[in-house]
């Protein structure tokens, strides 16, 4: 079965939409004990930013527009990955509605995530995880994800508090087909 969504380019009448779907990922996060986001840990502002710095893509269920899920797509990501040549985009708060959203769609959005990398001229989706969330890593390795590095005092956290990182990365080429 295909997960049937449309992808659109969020805009500024979505920020409380995608507040709403952070805080309910996170409280499912830590329903589940992984201690990784919090709900408020990301406000209307930060969404805007994330818009005018980069992409903020939503998933919306085919046909009747509610969105299901989001992520975030950077050009550069200098905390985790340092200064690096314009060879990648970076994936952050891959996010969905676990009351909405269709078994499947978080792979549908890693594919749409790298094909739009691929479009771009980028060589590698990037993207990193807590290296105390060994389940979102095996999770991102099934997807084809390689680790490539850690990175134990990413600055961003809590009260401008470091946190470490695992660093993976995936090859996509320029039609948009991840491969390796």
């Amino acid at each position: 079965m295909t997960t049937q969504v449309d992808f659109r380019i969020a805009d500024g009448d979505d920020v409380a939409a995608l507040v709403a779907l952070y805080d309910g990922a996170a409280r499912w996060m830590r329903s589940r004990g992984i201690a990784q986001w919090q709900p408020g840990g990301k406000d209307e502002e930060h969404f805007r930013l994330r818009m005018k710095e980069g992409e903020v893509w939503l998933a919306e269920a085919a046909g009747d527009g509610v969105t299901v899920g989001a992520y975030e797509l950077w050009w550069d990501d200098e905390p985790a990955w340092g200064v690096q040549p314009p060879v990648a985009g970076y994936l952050h708060r891959l996010m969905t509605d676990r009351t909405t959203a269709p078994a499947g769609l978080g792979r549908v959005m890693l594919a749409r995530a790298e094909r739009r990398i691929a479009e771009a001229g980028r060589e590698l989706c990037r993207l990193d995880c807590l290296t105390s969330n060994p389940r979102l890593r095996t999770y991102y390795e099934g997807a084809g994800y390689r680790v490539v590095g850690e990175q134990p005092f990413k600055a961003g956290g809590p009260q401008g508090s470091s946190y470490g990182v695992t660093l993976l990365e995936r090859r996509v080429t320029d039609s948009g087909v991840p491969t390796g």
